[in-house]
């Protein structure tokens, strides 16, 4: 219907990778800033917040200089597959609910990253 606009896909892939890389970097730099306060917050070790803020923060960063991408949305779709985890079967969040955030938005997040994974999403190779 739109055959057209697949000149663009370039494009559209830059945009797919820096709208997850923002939500990532937020995510990331409030782990980072106060990791024991999040550590607390999540049940989890202090060092693995910081180990996985960094995740995030330099995936994040990958993704939008386009340097290993494929890579950086693999490790991103694991952190979302560790927190859809956690959400659903260690605090019992459901998929949605009118009163607090679900698993959607993770969910969301793990099928973009997915995507960007199987679709390449245009990435500078360094080595």
């Amino acid at each position: 219907m739109f055959s057209q606009l697949l000149q663009y896909q370039d494009i559209g892939w830059l945009i797919l990778r820096l709208a997850i890389a923002i939500i990532f970097i937020v995510h990331a730099l409030s782990k980072l800033m106060k990791p024991a306060m999040m550590a607390s917050d999540m049940g989890m070790p202090t060092a693995g917040i910081i180990m996985l803020g960094l995740v995030e923060f330099l995936s994040s960063v990958g993704l939008i200089f386009g340097v290993y991408t494929q890579f950086a949305s693999l490790l991103l779709a694991f952190v979302m597959l560790g927190a859809i985890y956690f959400k659903k079967f260690k605090w019992r969040v459901p998929f949605f609910a009118m009163d607090k955030t679900g698993w959607e938005f993770d969910f969301i997040l793990l099928a973009a990253n997915i995507a960007i994974l199987f679709g390449g999403g245009w990435s500078i190779k360094i080595f």
